[in-house]
């Protein structure tokens, strides 16, 4: 189980955006290859790089994700796209399972959250390393925000921004969000259950309503991701911190940001009234159609990262 993150043409025609080239690179894993897009600003010498990580679920690459009705619209490539109009590259990609990385995806029972940060911890240093670029930022959305942070601090990335990001345990969202949706009796098996799984031990007797919650095949993958609080992985984090948080979003309210600027009090904190968790401004009141060209990204998003970025790399 994953945390499902939950157009008008392109905007800022005042001024021509930067030509750029997408072409594939990948990350070697021991389990297979990671997919991703490198985006390069043209006429760039040596620009920065930022890693951008995806959201929970089967979010791709580009932010599609096929459990939303309407598609995503690519949101995370409209994100690249606006990065290299500053003059910044960026990588992202395909998690393992997801796209062309399914072929490096693990039995779900072998899965860790840690593979996760590894694999975000491998395109860093990858990038560090490639003599194409000056500095590494690492960009994360929501569960991609945690991941970032533990990958920013253990390779030392020049600088780090949290998209609509969790600050508390993922066990403790879980249980914000399943206890208004349970019966009484399904409640008290549920808050067992976790409280079993965040002592690191996993759980039996599952009731078979809460099996697609925590069926055995995942527990080890919630065990592994309840050890992490975000709170305390931005407090621990060295690098400049932008957060990024959206008043239009529904899914990670305004208290999240505020907690992890609240535990790193020389992050930057961005907050953009009208913002949905998918990084678009929520005044259309409708998602764009299949077919339709993607609504654009809120520009107060565009215009901080992009600012935050230049500053500190």
């Amino acid at each position: 189980m994953r945390l499902l993150s939950s157009a008008l043409l392109l905007a800022s025609l005042a001024a021509p955006a930067l030509a750029a080239s997408d072409q594939p690179i990948a990350l070697d894993t021991a389990s297979g290859r990671i997919a991703g897009s490198l985006l390069l600003p043209d006429h760039a010498d040596k620009p920065p790089v930022a890693l951008i990580i995806a959201g929970s679920g089967p979010t791709n690459r580009d932010g599609d994700n096929p459990g939303l009705p309407y598609g995503s619209g690519g949101y995370l490539k409209q994100l690249a796209q606006a990065l290299a109009d500053a003059g910044i590259a960026s990588v992202r990609y395909d998690k393992r399972a997801i796209g062309e990385s399914r072929a490096a995806g693990l039995d779900e029972a072998a899965l860790h959250f840690d593979d996760y940060v590894g694999d975000a911890a491998g395109w860093v240093a990858k990038l560090k390393t490639d003599p194409r670029f000056s500095k590494v930022a690492v960009i994360g959305h929501s569960e991609g925000s945690l991941i970032g942070m533990l990958a920013a601090e253990k390779q030392g990335a020049a600088a780090f921004v949290s998209l609509d990001g969790p600050a508390r345990n993922a066990a403790d969202l879980l249980r914000t969000q399943l206890a208004p949706r349970l019966p009484e009796d399904l409640a008290v098996q549920s808050e067992r259950i976790l409280q079993t799984l965040q002592q690191g031990r996993e759980a039996d007797k599952v009731p078979g309503p809460l099996m697609v919650v925590y069926r055995p095949s995942i527990q080890p993958y919630l065990i592994s991701w309840f050890r992490y609080t975000p709170v305390e992985s931005i407090r621990a984090l060295k690098a400049p911190t932008l957060i990024v948080q959206g008043g239009a979003d529904h899914q990670v309210p305004r208290s999240e940001g505020e907690a992890l600027h609240a535990a790193k009090p020389d992050s930057q904190l961005e907050w953009i009234p009208a913002m949905t968790h998918l990084l678009r401004d929520d005044a259309p009141q409708r998602q764009a159609a299949y077919g339709e060209a993607p609504q654009p990204l809120a520009p107060a998003l565009t215009q901080s990262v992009t600012r935050f970025l230049k500053q500190a790399l």
